[in-house]
C-alpha cells in the first residue's frame, strides 16, 4: 500500500473527496457548516429532512449490491425506491463483495465508498448478547457499516478497505427476536449502571441509527417496537444530528447517546459527522421529543493540551444545557482504542489523523474477542487520564454521573 504524506489541512477536503458535495456552504441563522461544509440539520425542514439536500450530500447512492431476498423484500424494495438512479448488483453475500471488500484500492476512495456504496442483506444470526457497561444486552443490529468516516471506528477493521452501510431488510424477524427475549427476562430484579429499571439493549453496536433512518424506517421501527416494552429500552450512540427522529415519539424508551469530544480532535477525527456544538444543542429537543438523553465522551485521545480542551467542551454542556437535561443525564467515558491493521489502512487516506491516534510510547497491545490486535492506552496512562478526566467532570460538569468509565 502506498502512504502519501501528511496532508495540509488546506488540502483535507480534496483528500476526502469532498469536492462531491457542497463544501462551499455557508452557515446560517438556522444551522451551522459541518464538517465537509455541508449545513446542520436545523436548516432543513424537519418533517423530511432525510429527503433533503443535506441528507443527500451525504448519501448520494450511485451502486447499491444486494442479496436477492433483500431486493425482493418490502424494506428492500421501499429502499432500492429511495434510490431510482442507482446501479444495484446482485450479490451472493453482503460479507463478500467482490470489487468492494479486500480491495486495498478502495483506500484511495474511503469516504467516497462510504456515501456512494449501499449494501442490501439479510442477518442471518440473530442473537443477543450480554454487555453490562452501556447496556445490559447488544441486539442483533439492523445495519452494520456508517456513512461517516470516524478515523478510530473499529467496525471496518474486520470488511478489508470498505465499510459502507449495510441495511439489514429482515427487521421483522430482528423484532420478533428482540420480544422474544425481552419476555424472556421479564422485570429487572434490580438497578444496575446500565439503568434503575429497564433491561437496556444497544441497538446500534456496529452502526449509527441516527444516520440509517436516512436510508430506512428500521430505526423508526424499533424506537417504535421498544415504546410498547415497559420493562425494556433500546440505546444506541450517535454523531450526527437527524430532526426526523424528534417524530416517533420513544415516550422514555430510547435512549439516544450524543458522542462528544473537542471541537479540533472532532474536526480531525470524526469526519462527516455533526458538528459538537450542534450535537450538545440537539440535546434539550431530543429529551422534549421524549428521549432519554445521554452523553459519550469518546473516545478521549491523549494528546498535548488534551485536559484544556476537554475543559472547554465541559463548560460548554454546563453553560448551554437546561437543567431538565441536566437532571436526567448520564455519561460514558471511552478511552481511544486503535487497531494495526486501521493504522494501515489510515496511513492511505488520513495520515494527519494517525499523528495523534497512533502512540506507541503511551500504548501497548491488547486481544480483542475476535482476535484483532488492537493498542490501547498502558494501564498508568490510562488510569491517570480517566482520573483527570473524572476530575475536570466532577469541577466544571458536577451535574453528569459517569456511569462508567474504560
Amino acid at each position: 500500500m502506498k502512504h502519501p504524506s501528511a496532508t495540509p489541512a488546506a488540502d483535507v477536503d480534496a483528500l476526502f473527496g469532498l469536492d462531491a458535495l457542497d463544501t462551499g456552504a455557508p452557515p446560517d441563522e438556522c444551522g451551522s457548516a459541518g464538517h465537509d461544509g455541508v449545513r446542520g440539520p436545523a436548516a432543513e425542514d424537519r418533517s423530511s429532512f432525510r429527503d433533503s439536500p443535506t441528507a443527500r450530500r451525504l448519501l448520494p447512492v450511485r451502486t447499491v449490491y444486494a442479496e436477492p431476498g433483500s431486493a425482493a423484500s418490502a424494506r428492500g424494495r421501499e429502499i432500492l425506491a429511495r434510490f431510482p438512479d442507482a446501479e444495484v448488483t446482485e450479490v451472493d453475500s453482503h460479507w463478500r463483495i467482490p470489487g468492494l471488500h479486500g480491495n486495498e484500492g478502495n483506500v484511495e476512495r474511503w469516504v467516497r465508498v462510504k456515501g456512494e456504496t449501499l449494501v442490501l442483506g439479510e442477518r442471518k444470526t440473530l442473537t443477543t448478547r450480554p454487555n453490562g457497561r452501556s447496556a445490559d444486552w447488544i441486539a442483533p443490529g439492523a445495519s452494520n457499516g456508517c456513512a461517516m468516516a470516524c478515523a478510530y471506528c473499529y467496525v471496518p477493521r474486520r470488511k478489508g478497505y470498505a465499510n459502507p452501510i449495510t441495511v439489514f431488510t429482515n427487521i421483522d424477524a430482528i423484532i420478533a427476536h428482540l420480544a422474544r427475549h425481552i419476555a424472556r427476562q421479564g422485570r429487572k430484579p434490580e438497578p444496575n449502571q446500565c439503568d434503575e429499571s429497564a433491561w437496556v439493549y444497544d441497538i446500534g453496536e456496529n452502526g449509527d441509527c441516527s444516520v440509517d433512518a436516512l436510508i430506512s424506517d428500521n430505526t423508526a421501527d424499533l424506537v417504535r417496537f421498544f415504546r410498547r416494552r415497559p420493562s425494556a429500552k433500546a440505546s444506541f450512540a450517535t454523531k450526527f444530528v437527524n430532526p426526523d427522529l424528534l417524530a416517533l415519539d420513544p415516550r422514555g424508551r430510547t435512549r439516544i447517546r450524543f458522542s462528544l469530544m473537542p471541537a479540533a480532535d472532532s474536526r480531525l477525527l470524526d469526519i462527516r459527522t455533526s458538528p459538537v456544538d450542534d450535537r450538545i444543542a440537539a440535546a434539550a429537543d431530543f429529551l422534549e421529543a421524549g428521549y432519554e438523553v445521554h452523553f459519550n465522551l469518546s473516545p478521549v485521545v491523549l494528546r498535548p493540551g488534551w485536559q484544556e480542551a476537554w475543559t472547554e467542551v465541559l463548560r460548554h454542556l454546563d453553560d448551554v444545557l437546561p437543567d431538565r437535561v441536566k437532571r436526567q443525564a448520564a455519561g460514558e467515558v471511552i478511552m481511544l482504542t486503535h487497531n494495526r491493521e486501521l493504522h494501515e489502512v489510515n496511513l492511505g487516506w488520513h495520515p494527519r489523523a494517525e499523528e495523534v491516534l497512533w502512540q506507541p510510547a503511551l500504548q501497548q497491545g491488547k486481544r480483542s474477542e475476535n482476535g484483532a490486535l488492537n493498542v490501547r492506552y498502558t494501564n498508568r496512562v490510562k488510569a491517570e487520564a480517566v482520573q483527570a478526566l473524572r476530575g475536570l467532570v466532577a469541577s466544571h460538569a458536577p451535574w453528569l454521573r459517569i456511569r462508567y468509565a474504560f
